[in-house]
């Protein structure tokens, strides 16, 4: 009984490729190619501007006009500390300045006076010198009060701060009624324009990273944007055996916020590797898998162990395939041609 099995089953072998034509199933070759080989690890986000505005006057904190979280456009009033000080010292430096031009001008004057005489040989020329002594020091004076006038506006500018760019805040040191002094933290805040992400790199990868400078990074949304430079710092942490490398990100990217974590892909090269569509992968629970049809149309339900995905299209195999083989476009079709296939096997068995 086992012998006429066995011869019955070989005399069916050659029907059960049938089944892949039958179904109509559409094949691809699997093919091998050079593809990027890529390194992927964890990177921070963060802001290329981060700051804390401090004062540079003192005076009294009398508004604050923006709290933690709110967006800041720049050039926008920040804070406002009272004036008092800076408008009398302004209102002294004006007058200052009015008493300087004065005594120069009547200096200007005396001295023409004083050499038109000399000239004519009326004064000794001792005069002329003085003359154009007190000239230079009513000159001497006139900028100097110059000076004190620009430092006087430039100080009641200080009670006036503004954002240097637009941004969000993210923290407030101060409250209305404090005395602010010069240096004294008033806000802190960060800009989401212009966004970096900051990578610890281990040591054996920097030297093919320097070479090829090419990284990506994948946004919250699962797409994947180019860095648009890439900085390596030239020294190593000597506890972790990492470098330091940050990847700087294209302007005003939506939904990407410092602080948050994201995968960063390091371009080091090329690397040959089996190539597949995408759609010819089957996912079956934690089953990863396909079906491959052989030279005589017999289909083999096949686990493989994929890379990542090389374009919309197309995702690389590590392991369960060989180059040359055929696997099944269709999964769904596969599976039903399979089950046929068994079926007809298991009859042949009997």
């Amino acid at each position: 009984m086992k012998t006429r099995s066995l011869i019955l089953l070989f005399l069916l072998l050659p029907g059960l490729g049938l089944q892949a034509r039958e179904a109509g199933l559409e094949t691809a070759e699997v093919r091998q190619v050079r593809v990027p080989r890529v390194f992927r690890l964890d990177g921070v986000v963060e802001a290329v501007n981060q700051s804390t505005i401090s004062a540079q006057t003192r005076g009294q904190v009398e508004a604050i006009y923006y709290d933690v979280d709110d967006v800041v456009e720049k050039g926008a009033l920040l804070v406002k500390l009272k004036d008092t000080e800076q408008q009398a010292a302004l209102k002294r430096a004006e007058a200052d300045l009015r008493a300087a031009q004065a005594v120069l001008k009547d200096a200007q004057a005396n001295y023409r006076r004083v050499k038109d005489l000399f000239n004519r040989r009326l004064v000794a020329k001792s005069k002329l010198d003085s003359a154009q002594a007190n000239l230079k020091t009513a000159r001497a004076r006139f900028d100097s009060a110059q000076a004190a006038l620009a430092q006087a506006r430039e100080q009641l500018s200080y009670t006036r701060v503004t954002a240097p760019y637009t941004g969000i805040v993210t923290k407030r040191h101060v409250q209305v009624g404090e005395i602010a002094h010069p240096g004294a933290p008033l806000m802190s805040g960060v800009s989401l324009e212009q966004l970096r992400v900051s990578v610890d790199v281990p040591q054996s990868l920097i030297l093919p990273i320097r070479h090829k400078r090419k990284a990506g990074v994948e946004l919250p949304d699962g797409r994947w944007i180019q860095a648009r430079k890439i900085t390596i710092f030239p020294f190593a942490d000597p506890s972790a055996n990492t470098f330091k490398v940050r990847l700087e990100l294209p302007p005003k990217i939506d939904n990407l916020f410092p602080g948050m974590l994201v995968k960063c892909a390091f371009h080091t090269g090329k690397v040959p590797a089996l190539v597949i569509p995408a759609q010819a992968v089957a996912y079956r629970s934690e089953v990863t898998a396909v079906y491959v049809v052989d030279e005589d149309g017999v289909i083999h339900f096949r686990h493989v162990r994929l890379g990542g995905p090389l374009d919309d299209e197309h995702v690389a195999v590590l392991a369960g395939l060989q180059d040359g083989e055929r696997v099944a476009l269709d999964p769904v079709k596969a599976g039903v041609a399979l089950k046929r296939q068994r079926t007809a096997e298991a009859v042949a068995h009997e």
